[in-house]
C-alpha cells in the first residue's frame, strides 16, 4: 500500500534551490535533477518502499545517485503519511536543516 507523500515547504525550497543552481551551471541540468533521473523518481520510490535506513531521530535518508543530495523524511505509519523534511546537499551539515523544526 502506498503512503501519501507530503513535501514540506522548506524541502520544496531545497529542490528549487538545487534546480536553480544546476541550471546556472548548465542549461537543462536543473531539469535533469528534478525530473528525468533523480528527485521525482526517488520520491516515488519512497512512497512505495518507505522504509529506507533510519539515520537519526527517526529520520530516514535516501541518497541520490547522480547528484550529491539526500532526501530526509519521516514515516507516520498510523496516518499512512511520508513527510519529506529536506532534500539536502550532502556537503552541508544536517544540523542546518534540523533547525527548521
Amino acid at each position: 500500500m502506498e503512503f501519501e507523500l507530503l513535501i514540506q515547504p522548506p524541502a520544496l525550497d531545497d529542490i528549487q534551490e538545487a534546480i536553480d543552481y544546476y541550471d546556472f551551471q548548465k542549461d537543462g541540468l536543473g531539469e535533469e535533477f528534478e525530473e528525468e533521473e533523480e528527485v521525482n523518481n526517488y520520491l516515488i520510490s519512497i512512497s512505495k518502499t518507505k522504509f529506507f535506513q533510519v539515520r537519526y531521530d527517526e529520520v530516514r535518508c535516501l541518497p541520490l545517485k547522480r547528484f550529491p543530495y539526500m532526501i530526509h523524511y519521516s514515516v507516520d505509519e498510523d496516518k499512512k503519511l511520508i513527510i519529506v523534511r529536506a532534500v539536502f546537499n550532502t556537503h552541508r551539515s544536517p544540523e542546518i536543516w534540523k533547525e527548521r523544526d
